[in-house]
């Protein structure tokens, strides 16, 4: 029994310990391990933890059920990705409120340099259906990982569009892996482990209960560097999800629909609201995303002996920007080993040296 594992299942099943206290726990711990085995009075002095979360971790006796979704994992050759591993979503880890351990099958890199999200309403026109399969038809060249929620209506159609353009296409589920939800999309689910695959954080055995779904949304919206909604209603979850991206400082992009159809309404209401960027195909997209290279393309080669004097700051940043396309400001950070401030300080410098330049949607390219 892999011990480590055991911990890091366990420490997501103490209702009393949210995601966002066990990465206080971690930061302070190390590992999952350690927190299990540490004192009662070592637990309580962490903050936000207290005598009653310190308590419920030194309680916790539930280890058949883990040992069970251990078995569960293995037998299915499900990969555990916890919020320590490289293998984590590195977008997904700079959320504050980001899961501390998630299920996955199939094949793909969460940490590629492109990963969109397509959500939208559940049952889409038939211009609805269009806009979706032909922004996909559209942005197969540029190497796009597509993400979704494997529920009826856009959700679907972007991902049998991704996989009919071989675009990896990843689906984020309300449930555990033990089933597929709608059932109806069992096949396509199966068809996307060999280029993409199912990701969530609820074991197996979790049921698609609806209080589940806003916690799905906020992965699809963490793990993606952009949220594109087609066709929403006022209230629905694409909507949700449009929330969460902004609250994470990523772009947020609609199709703006007629003000008399209420298919269009929530979509309307985002670019009315500020809440998104209007756009009328992948052009647009790829435009602020500075991905107008296709993926086959060569990245500019910087001519270093022009430039001697960078710190060691700007030379962190101007090499990141430099080995492959534009970069979003979100993908400097995680790349980089600076704070938030000191990344947007080197941003400004490089801009003033005309090292750089600014694109629209927080994106930023050599000159």
């Amino acid at each position: 029994m892999p011990q480590e594992l055991m911990h890091q299942i366990a420490l997501t099943q103490i209702s009393q310990v949210g995601d966002i206290i066990a990465k206080k726990l971690l930061d302070h711990f190390g590992c999952a391990s350690d927190i299990f085995n540490a004192k009662k009075h070592q637990l309580e002095k962490i903050e936000e933890v207290g005598s009653i979360r310190a308590a419920a971790i030194k309680r916790f006796q539930d280890y058949a059920r883990i040992e069970k979704e251990i078995a569960f994992i293995e037998k299915y050759r499900i990969q555990p990705l916890f919020y320590t591993s490289t293998a984590y979503p590195q977008r997904l880890r700079h959320c504050y409120d980001s899961p501390v351990l998630l299920y996955f099958k199939g094949q793909t890199d969460f940490n590629t340099s492109r990963i969109i999200n397509i959500v939208g309403t559940r049952q889409p026109s038939e211009a609805g259906r269009k806009i979706c399969e032909q922004l996909v038809a559209d942005l197969a060249p540029y190497n796009i990982t597509i993400v979704s929620g494997m529920a009826y209506g856009i959700d679907i159609i972007a991902h049998k569009a991704a996989m009919q353009h071989q675009l990896a296409t990843v689906g984020v589920l309300a449930h555990g892996l033990d089933r597929i939800y709608p059932a109806t999309h069992k096949a396509t689910a199966l068809e996307m482990l060999e280029n993409g695959g199912l990701l969530t954080d609820f074991i197996s055995g979790t049921n698609p209960d609806k209080q589940n779904f806003p916690k799905r949304n906020r992965i699809v919206a963490g793990i993606s560097d952009a949220t594109i909604v087609i066709e929403s209603r006022l209230r629905g979850g694409s909507l949700i999800t449009a929330d969460i991206a902004n609250s994470y400082n990523r772009d947020v992009f609609t199709f703006p629909g007629r003000i008399s159809d209420p298919q269009a309404a929530g979509c309307n209401d985002l670019i009315k609201t500020n809440r998104a960027m209007l756009i009328t195909g992948a052009g647009d997209l790829l435009e602020v995303m500075g991905w107008q290279s296709a993926a086959s393309s060569p990245p500019p080669v910087l001519q270093r002996p022009l430039f001697t004097n960078f710190s060691k700051a700007e030379q962190e940043v101007v090499n990141i920007i430099q080995n492959r396309e534009p970069k979003h400001i979100d993908e400097i950070f995680r790349q980089s080993n600076l704070s938030n401030s000191q990344v947007a300080t080197v941003l400004l410098q490089l801009q003033m040296q005309s090292i750089i330049k600014s694109l629209p949607g927080q994106v930023f390219q050599l000159v």
